[in-house]
């Protein structure tokens, strides 16, 4: 298993060929996908043919950032997953994201798992933004991003036609916010 960061509940680890069937999993329940997808399950083939090369290409090109499978630290279990990886609009910014199996919703894991990777990409990676964008109906997502210090920027189409909402954290303001708490 290889690592990529630690945090007190949870293990996040490279994905590797062998887990097509978490992710496939995952993403057949209509509740997760539902402000991704409206809710449709992704097909294991879309999954072994495009989600899963596009994820094992992330440690080849660069190995700091990419998409972590998120394993519960007791048992290994199977979360979900975090993205870390550069913005699709601007890949000066690192776009953070997340991705959790229904029982893992409402008892933070999503925030400890942001907040461990925020820290690491300021203060190990040297990043300059970090960037998170959600459906503007997803309240708890939204949440998540503002407890983790990220602030509103805008609302705006994707150029899929998703309208998202985007939120920001630069540098600067996060070594801020860490030397008053210091």
């Amino acid at each position: 298993m290889k690592i990529y960061l630690e945090t007190e509940r949870m293990i996040l680890r490279e994905f590797t060929q062998d887990d097509v069937d978490l992710l496939v999993n995952l993403d057949s329940d209509p509740e997760v996908t539902r402000y991704i997808n409206g809710g449709k399950p992704t097909a294991k083939e879309y999954i072994v043919e495009q989600v899963m090369p596009r994820i094992l290409n992330y440690y080849i090109t660069n190995s700091q950032l990419g998409i972590w499978a998120a394993l519960d630290k007791k048992d290994l279990t199977f979360m979900g997953w975090f993205h870390f990886r550069p913005y699709h609009l601007d890949p000066n910014e690192i776009e953070l994201g997340y991705r959790f199996k229904r029982q893992y919703w409402g008892c933070g894991l999503a925030s400890e798992g942001s907040k461990a990777l925020i820290q690491k990409g300021f203060e190990e990676l040297d990043l300059d933004v970090i960037v998170a964008i959600a459906d503007p109906e997803q309240g708890a997502s939204r949440r998540v991003m503002e407890k983790v210090g990220l602030t509103y920027e805008k609302e705006y189409a994707e150029t899929d036609g998703f309208i998202v909402v985007k939120y920001r954290l630069e540098r600067e303001k996060y070594l801020e916010q860490h030397e008053e708490t210091s």
